[in-house]
């Protein structure tokens, strides 16, 4: 679960906040007028490895601004 946080209480406890998130390793959520804004994770490097395992994945992209898959939709046959 996720903590959230508007940006006045966070500004002046921000160290503060940091030092929960690193311990308990939940995100917090910052937010501006009770829209969230802003949303702090804690660093982890798995997330780096599964990016890497994506690299060079795609293989070939030929038309980006066309719809994809739409052969697979039950409601549009």
């Amino acid at each position: 679960m996720q903590e959230t946080i508007s940006k006045s209480q966070f500004k002046p406890k921000a160290l503060q906040y940091f030092r929960e998130l690193q311990e308990s390793g939940k995100d917090i959520v910052i937010t501006d007028h009770g829209k969230p804004v802003i949303k702090i994770s804690p660093y982890s490097e798995e997330s780096h490895l599964v990016l890497e395992e994506l690299r060079h994945s795609v293989k070939r992209y030929d038309s980006p601004t066309e719809p994809v898959a739409l052969d697979d939709w039950e409601i549009l046959k």
